[in-house]
């Protein structure tokens, strides 16, 4: 089988986007996750808001810290949307050729986009673990990047594996959702238009709306598996005397979604489940939507530069052949 360049296409400018929303929201990301993994760590509320952690930061002078592990999430983040952009488009592409149908139901597509995420989640894992680490760190504290992978064992480098294939539900939901609403408001748009006219494509705004209404969808649904994930990934106390050892070992008891489940219900009952979802909407809408937006605005040109690469080589073989 050839290499399937529209797929790669459309990871590449998802990947694209990933990165460059992943950058602009950094330190929305780094008070969203020190927010929620700092409320199951101690009794106290220690910041009641998202604008208290960033105040922290201002305070002590370490307003850099807000972008510590950037590197580390902007890799796992490049990877992961490529593996699962290239993942889903390919597995649609593959379902469409087997079975002959024109059009993919929402079953199926909840299916294969669920099959990308899995695809991604294995791949990805330890440096989403280690981003974790280095985002809840405290700031100006955070280790490097192979430091924070090798300290602990192998096993440490994949905690929350288990959630982050549950929540491999997460995007396809998001996906799904939007495929569904983009392909509507094509066709309604196909109706007004001559079909000799260029390709209807979605404005950048609709693509942004669209994005935000389909993950905010899905990071309502998914929320409770979410905040585990943090409180399972969060850097463990700094352990520079026996107290914090002492701390530290305690945690690490409760690095087990029955140990952090069993916390979540002692210390907060119910609504703590649900503890931090306004930060996540905030972070996870605008980070998504700036991706598919993105996306949306250079999928076209990517898929030029492939055809324009792809061109070039097969000429300069052509070249090397008659030689």
């Amino acid at each position: 089988m050839g290499v399937d360049l529209e797929s790669i296409s459309e990871a590449t400018s998802g990947a694209i986007g990933s990165l460059l929303s992943t950058t602009i929201l950094y330190p929305l990301d780094t008070c969203k996750t020190k927010y929620q993994a700092e409320v199951q760590a101690h009794g106290q509320r220690k910041y009641r808001n998202l604008s208290d952690v960033l105040w922290e930061a201002v305070s002590t002078g370490q307003v850099l810290s807000l972008y510590q592990g950037l590197g580390t999430k902007n890799l796992q983040s490049f990877i992961a949307q490529f593996v699962y952009f290239y993942g889903y488009s390919y597995f649609k592409r593959l379902y469409l050729e087997n079975s002959g149908s024109k059009s993919i139901g929402t079953k199926v597509n909840l299916i294969l986009a669920a099959g990308a995420g899995a695809c991604t989640a294995i791949v990805t894992q330890p440096l989403d673990t280690a981003s974790s680490r280095m985002q809840t760190s405290a700031f100006g504290k955070s280790k490097g990047l192979w430091k924070t992978l090798t300290e602990g064992t192998l096993s440490d480098a994949f905690d929350g594996l288990g959630i982050s294939l549950l929540l491999t539900s997460n995007p396809a939901i998001q996906y799904t959702v939007f495929d569904q609403l983009k392909e509507r408001l094509l066709k309604q748009k196909l109706k007004k238009v001559d079909h000799d006219s260029s390709p209807v494509v979605l404005s950048a705004f609709t693509a942004f709306l669209l994005g935000a209404i389909s993950k905010s969808i899905a990071t309502f649904l998914t929320y409770p598996a979410i905040r585990c994930k943090v409180m399972i990934q969060a850097a463990d106390p700094e352990d520079d005397d026996d107290n914090n050892k002492t701390k530290r070992a305690q945690s690490k008891s409760h690095k087990t979604v029955s140990g952090v489940v069993s916390a979540i219900w002692r210390r907060e009952g119910i609504l703590g489940f649900f503890k931090g979802l306004d930060a996540q909407i905030t972070k996870t809408v605008l980070s998504s939507a700036l991706l598919l937006m993105i996306k949306e605005k250079i999928t076209a040109t990517t898929w030029v530069l492939i055809l324009a690469i792809r061109r070039s080589l097969l000429l300069r073989n052509g070249r090397l052949k008659n030689v």
